[in-house]
């Protein structure tokens, strides 16, 4: 790791070899999930399209991968102690399913808008979980209260290098899984906090291929910080993408000067857009992928739900990745997206 300074302090950023040690570290704690290539859209859009299944992780999404990095690599007398976390769903589930297998406790925040499922879901895992009235930065300043107070490791749900190192490892095995004499492609990663876009970003460093983050443009706050060139807050907005919702951390001390310095191509894509990316993962490719999850492929599909590739992605003739990141989508919202 490297040491940058950040908001009057200096910050331990990850990079490729924390990625690789994240890797041997949480071998046996996660999936490698399937990295398979689609033949329908890979024929519309005239290249190469691989679906990285993470929808298939345990938990149902990638956070595993940077919840397992984090918790293994406390201290024995700090997991003793529990942890605390804040999340809109998918990184508490994480936390809680990590916590449970190596006998830690966890008590974790979330606002009041989350998602019933994913509720339900963290609940079942055995961890204890405290709704917090309002959105995402309320229940992330009890997280944090609560942790100062208690002496609890905070397991941050991106900006901690850590995560960003665990995230990352997704980027590894997609890599291992192409074919080696692909042509410079393009991998498309959801944005939100950056945890999984700077993880997968680290490692593509080192590749031909190229990093493009996808937003929602209803939880777009990284992709404002990015392009203002400094940390903004955005009005939280009800979005099928919930899993990107929430603000980047106040700092944010290890993200966003990250992907400030990570060459890369930044989408965003539509309300309209994420709810015709999962009606189209169900209906044309068989897959449940929660909103957040499928932006990526949002990005790949016109007006109406046909397969497009965007203007800024047709100079390349290489492989395009698209990371289904999650497949937390309640049956009951599925079933009003399909009856749309």
């Amino acid at each position: 790791m490297g040491i940058e300074a950040g908001q009057g302090r200096a910050v331990d950023l990850p990079d490729r070899d924390a990625v690789r040690g994240a890797m041997r570290r949480i071998h046996g704690h996660v999936l490698t999930t399937p990295l398979l290539l689609h033949p329908a859209l890979s024929r519309h859009l005239q290249r190469d399209v691989w679906l990285k299944l993470e929808s298939l992780q345990l938990t149902g999404s990638f956070k595993v991968r940077g919840a397992a990095n984090r918790l293994l690599a406390l201290p024995p007398e700090e997991r003793s102690r529990g942890v605390v976390a804040c999340s809109s769903g998918n990184h508490a589930r994480a936390v809680a399913h990590t916590a449970r297998r190596l006998g830690v406790d966890a008590l974790l925040f979330v606002p009041d808008w989350v998602d019933p499922g994913k509720l339900k879901a963290i609940e079942a895992e055995g961890a204890r979980v405290v709704r917090v009235e309002g959105g995402y930065d309320e229940a992330e300043d009890q997280a944090l209260e609560w942790a100062r107070s208690e002496r609890r490791a905070l397991i941050h749900p991106f900006d901690d290098p850590h995560v960003v190192a665990g995230q990352g490892t997704l980027g590894l095995e997609l890599l291992e899984a192409l074919p080696s004499e692909a042509p410079a492609g393009d991998v498309l990663v959801p944005l939100s906090g950056g945890g999984l876009a700077a993880g997968v970003g680290l490692v593509l460093e080192d590749s031909p291929h190229r990093l493009v983050t996808v937003s929602a443009d209803r939880a777009a706050v990284m992709r404002a910080s990015l392009r203002e060139g400094r940390q903004v807050t955005l009005p939280e907005h009800p979005t099928l993408a919930s899993a990107l919702s929430g603000g980047i951390g106040r700092p944010n001390r290890v993200t966003f000067p990250l992907l400030r310095r990570l060459p890369a191509i930044h989408l965003e894509v539509d309300e309209r857009a994420v709810e015709d990316a999962v009606i189209f993962a169900f209906q044309a490719l068989g897959l449940v992928v929660e909103g957040g999850g499928a932006v990526g492929l949002a990005a790949l599909l016109a007006q109406g739900g046909r397969p497009a590739l965007p203007e800024v992605l047709r100079e390349r003739s290489g492989p395009v990745v698209v990371v289904l990141s999650g497949g937390n989508l309640d049956p009951h919202r599925l079933v009003q997206l399909l009856g749309r």
